[in-house]
C-alpha cells in the first residue's frame, strides 16, 4: 500500500511562524510602548533595524527548527514501513520448486541486515553515506559543502541566464547528493507524490510562501526546496521512531540500511541490490567477498543517477569511472587496502549474457493467469503474483518442457526439410497430462522462437486458444459409443461406400478412404486400426449422432460440438488440450479437469490455495473402456494399424493412440498415452495458423507421430516417470491371436466377404438421429458407384476424403 502523503510543508512552516509572531505581538501590547522606548535610544534608528531583522531571523530560525524537529501533523503511517512489504518477485516454479518464471511490477529481493555482505555495505557506505551510523538522519558536516556548491552554481546560472535574456533572472540550483541514506529512503518511500510532482513540473503547494518563492527563484527550485525540506523533517523523525520501535540506534541503522539497499531503484527494472545483482552480473548477492569488491563498487555507484551509471553493452564507462572513484573512497575508508582497490579498479567490467527467453513454459504461465482469474480465493490473483505477494507451484515437470519443446522443434524441423518454404512458418503444439487427475505435466502452444523473437506468455496458445478440426482423433469415441451400445471389436463393421447429404438440392458428399479402396465387412478391430472412415460412419448412423456427442462430453470435450454426421470423421473444432483429456480418461477411466496450479503460497509460504482434487470414476460402462483400450492399443500393434510405427522394438514402450489427419491435409495430429492411472497423455499437432495444407502424405502419422515417439521415450528412458505401466496380459494375447490369425489366413473371408445388396436409398428420418440435420445415403461396393467414376463432377466437389495413416 503507497504510504500517505505528508500535507503542505509550506502552510505548516507558515501556521509556526504566525504562532510566534502573534506570541511577539502579544508580548508588544501587554509591556506597551515604554519597553520600545527604552530600548530604541541606546540601539539608534539603525541598530534597531538590524535588531528587528536579526530577531525575525531567530524567531524563523526557531520556527524552522520547531518544524523539522517537533512538529508531527500530518505525518506518515509508520507501520507499513517496520513491515515494510514492497512489491517484490512473483515466482512460478515447476513441482520441483524449479523456477519458470519469475513476474514483477519491480523486481526486488527483500534483505535483511545479516544477508548484506560487508563489502557491499562498505560500498554503499563509501558512496553515499559514509557517517551513516553516526548521524540522525541529516549529515550536518556535508551542509557547507552542499551550501557552497548551491551558492555557486546559483550565481553561474544566474549570471548565465541574466546575460542571455538581458534582464535579471534568479537562478536556484540544488546540486546533486548530499542526501543521506535516510534522506534517499525517505523520498522514495514517503514522498513518491510529491517526487512525481516535481519531476512534473506542478507546484507543490498553493499558499502564499510558495507561489512567491516559485516567482522568483521558479517553480523547480522551489519545488525541490519544498522536498527538501519534508525530506528533512521525515529523516529526523523516521530515525527517532525507528530507534524507538527497534530499542537502540544501531538497531535502528541495520533496520535502515537494510530496506535502503532492498529498495533502491538500480536501473533496468531492477531494485535493491540483491535483484541488481542477479541481473547485471548473474550472481547472488550472498555470495560476494573482498574478491567481489569491484561488482559491490560498481552497484553501490549506480544508486547516484541509474540513468548514467546503470551498466550496459553501450555504456561501460561511466559505470567503471564512477566504480573506481568509490573503489578509491573505500581504501581511503581502511575497507580495503590500497593494493586490493588498485586490483579491483583494473578489473574490466564483465556483465552477465541475459537470453531474452523469459520462460521455457510460455503456455503453462499463461494457463496460470487464467487459473488464479478463477481460483475465486482472498489474496490469488495475479495482481497479488506480479506484485510478488503469492508465489505459484505448478503440477508442471520442467524436465519434460524441455523435452516437448525440443521434440516439437525436431518433428517442425523435419517438415521443413521435407517442404523448405514453410521454414520459420509451420506451427505446433504439444500437451502432456497426467492420467491419474489431468495435470499438466508440460504444454507447448508453440514454437519457442516464432518469426524471429522469442514467444511469450502474451502470445497465442495453439493448445487452449486455438480449437481446429480433430480429424480420425475423434474416432475412438464414436467407437466407444458404439461399445456401450453392445458393439464388440470382433464384430462387424461395413467399409462400403456412403454419401452424405449436405442439405437440401445439392449433390450428395462421398465418403472415401484415405486409400480410396473399400474392404467389405471387417472386424470393429481392424476398422479403427485402420482408421476406415466408410466403416466408421456406418457405426456413428447405428449409434446416432445424440449419444456420440453426449459421450464426448463424459470425456472431458466441452466445446459444443455440430451435431452432423461428420463430426464423427472429426469436422467439428475442438481444443488440443479437450482431445489429450479425453484421451487420458480412456487410458485411466477417471474423469477429471486439466489444471496447472499445484499450489499458492503466500509471503511466509503458507498456503492459500490448493488444486481441488476433480478426479472420479468415469460415468462409462468399464467393459465399453476396456474395448478402446483394446481398439487403441491394436492402432499401435496391428500391421496394419494407423500407429504400427510405435510397435517396433526400438521404441519399447507399451502405448495406445490415435493417429488424425483433418480434411485438405491441414492438421496432423497424434494423441496417444500409456495405460492407467499411472501413465501419461500426450497430444501433439501440427499445421499452419492461417489453415494452409500442410501438402500431400502430411497425415498425422507422418507429421505428429514422430513428436509423440520422442517425448514419451525421453520421459520414461530419462527416468522422468516411472516405468510405463503394461496392458493387461490378457489384452495383449487377444491382439497377438489376432495378429497371429490374420497371418495364417484364417481371416481371409473377412475382408473380402460380399456385402447385401442394397440399392442407393435415403434413410427413414425415423432411423437418423434426431440432431442428425444431415442424411445419409448408403450404396454397395459396385463400381458403379465408385465416386471417383460416378459422373462428371469434380472428384473434389464429388467426395469427402479424410486423409489418415
Amino acid at each position: 500500500m503507497t504510504p500517505p502523503i505528508p500535507s503542505n510543508p509550506w502552510r505548516r512552516l507558515r501556521g509556526v511562524v504566525a504562532v510566534h509572531a502573534s506570541a511577539l505581538a502579544a508580548l508588544a501590547r501587554t509591556r506597551g510602548r515604554a519597553v520600545l522606548a527604552r530600548v530604541r535610544p541606546p540601539l539608534g534608528r539603525r541598530g534597531f533595524r538590524v535588531a528587528a531583522v536579526a530577531g525575525v531571523v531567530l524567531i524563523g530560525s526557531a520556527a524552522f527548527a520547531h518544524h523539522l524537529y517537533l512538529d508531527r501533523s500530518g505525518l506518515p503511517d509508520l507501520e507499513p514501513f517496520i513491515r515494510f512489504e514492497p512489491p517484490t518477485i512473483g515466482e512460478v516454479s515447476d513441482a520441483r520448486g524449479e523456477v519458470l518464471i519469475e513476474l514483477a511490477r519491480e523486481y526486488r529481493r527483500i534483505l535483511e541486515y545479516d544477508e548484506i555482505p560487508p563489502v557491499v555495505r562498505e560500498a554503499i557506505l563509501a558512496a553515499e553515506d559514509k557517517n551513516f551510523f553516526s548521524h540522525s538522519g541529516i549529515d550536518f558536516g556535508a551542509f557547507p559543502r552542499v551550501a557552497w556548491k548551491t551558492v555557486a552554481t546559483s550565481v553561474s546560472a544566474t549570471w548565465r541566464h541574466s546575460v542571455a535574456e538581458h534582464r535579471l533572472a534568479p537562478s536556484v540550483i540544488f546540486p546533486q547528493g548530499g542526501s543521506t541514506l535516510t534522506q534517499q529512503l525517505v523520498r522514495g518511500y514517503f514522498l513518491r507524490q510529491m517526487t512525481a510532482q516535481e519531476e512534473g513540473g506542478t507546484l507543490i503547494g498553493n499558499g502564499l510562501i510558495p507561489v512567491a518563492a516559485s516567482r522568483v527563484i521558479g517553480v523547480p527550485a522551489t519545488n525541490k526546496l519544498s522536498r527538501k525540506i519534508e525530506e528533512i523533517r521525515l529523516s529526523f523523525w523516521l530515525e527517532k521512531e525507528m530507534e524507538h520501535r527497534f530499542g537502540s540506534k544501531a538497531r535502528a541503522k541495520q533496520e535502515i540500511l537494510a530496506r535502503y539497499a532492498s529498495f533502491i531503484y538500480m536501473g533496468n527494472g531492477r531494485y535493491g541490490f540483491s535483484a541488481a545483482s542477479e541481473y547485471y552480473f548473474a550472481k547472488p548477492l550472498s555470495s560476494y567477498g573482498l574478491a567481489d569488491a569491484d561488482k559491490a563498487a560498481l552497484l553501490a555507484g549506480i544508486t547516484k543517477s541509474p540513468r548514467e551509471y546503470a551498466p550496459s553493452p553501450g555504456n561501460v564507462d561511466r559505470p567503471r569511472r564512477r566504480r573506481n572513484d568509490i573503489l578509491g573512497l573505500m581504501a581511503r575508508n581502511g575497507s580495503l587496502s590500497a593494493e586490493m582497490a588498485r586490483r579491483a579498479q583494473g578489473t574490466p567490467v564483465r556483465l552477465a549474457a541475459r537470453s531474452k527467453m523469459k520462460t521455457e513454459a510460455p503456455a503453462v504461465v499463461e494457463n496460470v493467469f487464467t487459473e488464479l482469474k478463477t481460483a475465486q480465493r482472498d489474496g490469488v490473483s495475479v495482481e497479488a503474483l506480479i506484485s510478488g505477494r503469492i508465489s505459484v507451484q505448478t503440477t508442471v515437470d520442467n524436465r519434460i518442457q524441455r523435452l516437448v519443446n525440443r521434440a516439437l522443434e525436431s518433428g517442425l524441423r523435419a517438415y521443413e526439410t521435407r517442404h523448405p518454404k514453410s521454414r520459420g512458418l509451420i506451427q505446433g503444439s504439444v500437451v502432456v497430462l497426467r492420467n491419474a487427475d489431468a495435470a499438466v505435466l508440460a504444454e507447448a502452444g508453440g514454437r519457442q522462437v516464432y518469426r524471429d523473437r522469442y514467444t511469450s506468455y502474451s502470445d497465442y496458445n495453439r493448445v487452449t486458444d486455438s480449437r481446429r478440426q480433430p480429424g480420425s482423433v475423434m474416432k475412438p469415441i464414436v467407437y466407444l459409443a458404439a461399445f456401450c451400445h453392445g458393439k464388440a471389436l470382433d464384430n462387424r463393421v461395413a467399409d462400403e461406400p456412403i454419401a452424405v447429404s449436405t442439405g437440401v438440392n445439392t449433390p450428395a458428399k462421398w465418403i472415401n478412404n484415405y486409400d480410396s479402396k473399400f474392404k467389405g465387412l471387417i472386424p470393429v478391430r481392424q476398422a479403427l486400426a485402420e482408421s476406415r472412415n466408410a466403416a466408421t460412419i456406418r457405426l456413428a448412423q447405428e449409434v446416432g449422432v445424440r449419444e456420440i456427442l453426449r459421450t464426448a462430453r463424459e470425456l472431458g470435450i466441452r466445446t459444443p460440438l455440430q451435431p452432423y454426421i461428420t463430426t464423427a470423421l472429426g469436422a467439428s473444432e475442438v481444443q488440443l488440450l479437450e482431445l489429450a483429456n479425453a484421451y487420458r480418461a480412456l487410458a485411466s477411466s477417471v474423469s477429471a479437469d486439466p489444471h496447472v496450479i499445484a499450489r499458492v503460497s503466500g509471503p511466509s509460504g503458507e498456503a492459500l490455495f490448493t488444486a481441488a482434487a476433480s478426479a472420479a470414476p468415469l460415468a462409462i460402462d468399464a467393459q465399453a473402456i476396456a474395448a478402446i483400450q483394446e481398439g487403441l492399443r491394436s492402432v499401435v500393434r496391428l500391421p496394419s494399424g494407423t500407429a504400427h510405427a510405435l510397435a517396433g522394438n526400438d521404441f519399447g514402450i507399451p502405448v495406445m493412440g490415435k493417429t488424425g489427419t483433418s480434411s485438405d491435409f491441414r492438421d496432423a495430429l497424434f494423441v496417444g498415452s500409456t495405460y492407467g492411472p499411472e501413465g501419461v497423455t500426450v497430444a501433439v499437432r501440427i499445421g499452419y495458423d492461417d489453415n494452409r495444407e500442410l501438402g500431400e502424405k502430411e497425415t498425422g502419422g507422418r507429421a505428429a507421430l514422430p513428436i509423440f515417439r520422442e517425448v514419451v521415450q525421453g520421459i520414461y528412458t530419462q527416468g522422468l516417470r516411472e516405468t510405463a505401466p503394461p496392458f493387461p496380459p490378457e489384452m495383449e494375447q487377444r491382439i497377438t491371436d489376432y495378429v497371429a490369425a490374420a497371418a495364417a489366413d484364417e481371416l481371409e473371408g473377412w475382408a473380402s466377404e460380399a456385402a447385401p445388396a442394397l440399392e442407393p436409398t435415403l434413410l427413414p428420418a425415423r432411423l437418423m438421429p434426431a440432431l442428425a440435420l444431415a442424411p445419409v445415403l448408403l450404396a454397395p461396393p459396385s463400381p458403379m458407384l465408385d465416386p471417383a467414376r460416378s459422373d462428371a463432377r469434380s472428384k473434389r466437389d464429388r467426395q469427402v476424403s479424410l486423409p489418415d495413416r
